[in-house]
């Protein structure tokens, strides 16, 4: 191809067709959400929005997003690691987890080596921050 740039692969970590293994977490609801007051689950709330960015600025957390609704699927995490191991003790950092509110479901993930300039991309457009 006459696009391809190798010194952007190689930074990203592609393979031969521009693609890379990622770990993938599913966040589900909590088995104790009934256990805390509305004020402890936005206290909870802030520190697992704190933690995404921790993940974020490690360069550990390449995607994250809620899902609309309020199923018991709530979002999901895309990290760049080489293991389940090494993204389940990332998860484990995360107050909601370590409260309850959330749970994992970890998948490794064969994608585009091109999500991990999505972080970069995205500070460019976005005016603000979620409270």
């Amino acid at each position: 191809q006459s696009q391809y740039d190798e010194a952007l692969a190689k930074k990203l970590g592609a393979d031969n067709i521009g693609m890379k293994k990622y770990v993938m977490a599913f966040l589900l609801r909590g088995d104790r959400v009934a256990e805390y007051t509305p004020e402890q689950r936005q206290e909870i709330q802030a520190g697992h929005m704190a933690n995404i960015g921790k993940m974020a600025e490690m360069g550990k957390l390449v995607l994250a997003g809620p899902f609309f609704g309020n199923d018991d699927l709530r979002g999901i995490y895309i990290f760049d690691v080489q293991s389940i191991d090494e993204a389940k003790a990332l998860t484990e950092t995360d107050p909601a987890i370590q409260a309850g509110v959330l749970k994992m479901d970890l998948k490794e993930w064969y994608g585009s080596a091109a999500l991990m300039m999505v972080n970069e991309i995205h500070g460019k457009i976005a005016k603000g921050s979620v409270q």
